[in-house]
């Protein structure tokens, strides 16, 4: 039975795409236990303030997605305010490294290389150096019951190794 060109270049494809997703699996497989949606709560630099987060699939698996939204009360410092963010983190191919871009309602626009240490208990989001600008440093430690500590550090330009802690806190999972 003679087929046609069409009908192999179908398969050839299919064949590509079936790869794909088992490639994704693998792929995303230390990052499961972040999955799913957080209630956190935490202190720092713009105070105390609680929120919820979470991180999904998106694109068939090409991405996830973490979305945040915090409340901050007001103080004697400042009135009450709400942050949002979103951050899509996706496996840089070429380089074989995990990178994430970060968006939030300040306007700010970070971009992180993401590394899995510590038993696979730890991921860390670094922000790329640059010239004159402050270095990020965004870390998750899942811990005993799956609770999670967070902690979002900042550095000095000119001391990219010096980190202090801007926001900490911890979060519970409630769906995922």
């Amino acid at each position: 039975m003679k087929q046609s060109p069409s009908f192999l270049i179908l398969i050839a494809l299919a064949s590509l795409s079936s790869g794909g997703a088992a490639d994704n699996q693998s792929m995303w497989r230390d990052w499961g236990p972040l999955l799913g949606t957080w209630m956190a709560e935490g202190k720092g630099a713009p105070g105390s303030g609680a929120g919820t987060f979470s991180f999904a699939f998106d694109l068939q698996k090409q991405v996830i997605v973490r979305k945040s939204h915090s409340n901050y009360p007001a103080t004697a410092e400042h009135k009450a305010f709400a942050h949002d963010d979103l951050m899509i983190i996706y496996r840089e191919q070429e380089a074989e490294k995990t990178r994430a871009d970060y968006f939030d309602n300040e306007g700010h626009v970070i971009r992180y290389t993401a590394d899995i240490s510590g038993d696979k208990k730890t991921i860390t989001f670094r922000s790329d150096s640059q010239p004159s600008r402050p270095v990020f440093r965004l870390t998750y430690n899942i811990g005993v019951n799956g609770r999670l500590a967070i902690k979002f550090e900042i550095a000095p330009p000119d001391a990219p190794q010096e980190f202090k802690v801007y926001v900490e806190g911890s979060a519970h999972k409630v769906s995922g």
